[in-house]
This record gives C-alpha cells, sequence and structure tokens, in this order.
C-alpha cells in the first residue's frame, strides 16, 4: 500500500454533498482497467472526507444518506464505479491513448472514405484527431466513444460505415488452407464443388477488404476469384 503523500483522491458528489477518499494510484487504476484487485489495496486512509485535503471529515449521516451505509468498502466500491478518481497525469495520459488506438483500430477496420470506396489510412486519421477537440475518456469503452468521435471527424474525414457480401473462389489446393481464415471472417454461405473447389460468401465492414484480399493472395499465391456482390 503507498503513503498518503502518493495518494490520490478519489470523489463522488451526492445531493450536494461531496465524499472524498485517499487511494492507491496504481490499485485505482488497475481496478478502473477492470483488473479487479482486492478493494482492500486500493484504499490508503480509512476515513471518508469533505474535503480530503483539509482533513475535514464527512458526517456519518450525510455519508447514510448517500450511499445507505456507512461500511468504508462498500462506500469505496460505490465511489470507484460512480465517482471520479483523480488519476496522475501519466496513468491519464496513457490511458487515453489506449483508447485513442483503440478507436483508431475500429476506424480502419469498419470505415470507408464514401468518395473513394476505400479505407482510409491510419495516418489521415491520426491527422484529423489532431486537428479537432478530442475529449477521449480514458476508461469509456471505445465503442461507446465512437459516434461522438465520427461527429467531431465527419467534417475533416468524411466516413462511412458499410458492410459489403464478397464471393470468394478458392482452388482445390489452398481450399482446406484458406477455410478456417475464411470462416473467422463470417461465412454467410459455403458450398464445395465436385472438384474440391470452395466457394463461400462473406460479409465484412468495407474498411476491412485491403486486409481480406491480402490474406487470401498469401495463401494462395494469386490464384484466387472474388467479386463484390453487395453493399449494405
Amino acid at each position: 500500500m503507498t503513503t498518503l503523500d502518493r495518494a490520490i483522491i478519489a470523489c463522488y458528489e451526492k445531493a450536494g454533498k461531496r465524499f472524498e477518499l485517499y487511494v492507491d494510484p496504481d490499485a485505482a487504476y488497475a481496478y478502473l482497467d477492470r483488473q479487479k484487485p482486492d478493494l482492500k489495496n486500493i484504499l490508503v486512509s480509512d476515513e471518508i472526507y469533505a474535503d480530503a485535503k483539509k482533513a475535514e471529515k464527512a458526517k456519518p449521516a450525510d455519508i447514510e444518506k448517500a450511499f445507505g451505509t456507512q461500511d468504508i468498502m462498500k462506500v469505496l466500491e460505490l465511489i470507484l464505479r460512480n465517482g471520479e478518481v483523480q488519476l496522475t497525469t501519466e496513468q491519464k495520459r496513457k490511458k487515453v491513448e489506449e483508447k485513442r488506438k483503440q478507436i483508431i483500430a475500429i476506424l480502419l477496420r469498419e470505415a470507408i472514405d464514401p468518395r473513394t470506396k476505400t479505407p482510409h489510412t491510419q495516418l489521415r486519421i491520426e491527422n484529423a484527431m489532431d486537428q479537432v477537440r478530442l475529449n477521449i475518456e480514458p476508461f469509456k469503452d471505445a465503442r461507446e466513444q465512437l459516434e461522438d468521435v465520427v461527429k467531431l471527424l465527419r467534417p475533416l474525414l468524411p466516413m462511412k460505415f458499410e458492410k459489403i457480401k464478397i464471393a470468394v473462389k478458392v482452388p482445390a489446393a489452398f481450399a482446406h488452407k484458406c477455410y478456417g481464415m475464411l470462416k473467422n471472417y463470417g461465412l454467410e454461405k459455403e458450398e464445395w464443388t465436385k472438384t474440391g473447389d470452395l466457394v463461400v460468401v462473406v460479409e465484412i465492414f468495407g474498411g476491412l477488404q485491403g486486409e481480406f484480399y491480402d490474406k487470401l493472395n498469401k495463401l494462395t499465391s494469386g490464384q484466387i476469384e472474388t467479386k463484390v456482390l453487395s453493399s449494405l
């Protein structure tokens, strides 16, 4: 457990009352990052404060009213779940960068430029992000933040989330080698011909086209037939 001088503050406000706890920065970070360490390792002080820096303790009646209990471990769990943790600058930077990369990965996989019908490049997405004022939440799921991010990026970076259906014919010599890879993308239809060729239909996000074709070409040395059937 860390010392009080290195601890950070976890806080929660309800009905005009503020409640603060001193917590271990690393253990609190791990908990918020869904690593779920023992709650006992998070708490640095056994006091619930109205103002931790002034050492002003919260009134028992206020604690009971806000949390329905005075059990400090239950209060701690409720504050971590519903309140705000004042992460260190380095912790916040690290987590925001991690979420940023996750959002970029989703855009690369699922979004296309409607003007060219091709995926945006990573550099193009990163440059657009740098030009807008993004407020990425360090512990909010990347996909839950996607809608707000896309709204900010679209004036600079036209985007369309589109799925396409692709028919693929794999020669018999490569069929079994390719089957697992194709199945990972999600097979809508599959058929084995009398000659052993594999014919399938897959449905993928438009942004995955390049990756999809590259994998097929590597597995078959380019001996593959594909046809885009439709856009959804």
